[in-house]
């Protein structure tokens, strides 16, 4: 894993989450599969493997390119923008 330049840019320290789950999958009652924080701005939402995609649709959204697992024992990154685990 190497480091995006965008890895750089990152507010630190990390934020804190803003929930415990994704709160748009809580408001229309669905389950997420998998969640992320965004490491801009604390947003937990979840991951492309659950049916809406809310971490991608908050990256559309804000602009903020890494985001990284939410999941207890995973440590990894992932920048949107350069495609890549960071």
């Amino acid at each position: 894993m190497s480091e995006c330049p965008h890895v750089a840019e990152l507010p630190r320290p990390e934020p804190i989450p803003r929930a415990l789950t994704c709160p748009e999958c809580e408001a229309i009652g669905s389950h997420p599969v998998q969640l992320r924080l965004c490491l801009w701005c604390g947003h937990v939402a979840c991951c492309d493997s659950s049916p809406h995609r809310h971490a991608t649709a908050h990256f559309h959204q804000t602009g903020h390119p890494v985001m990284r697992s939410y999941e207890p024992g995973e440590t990894w990154r992932w920048c949107f923008v350069d495609a890549s685990i960071v």
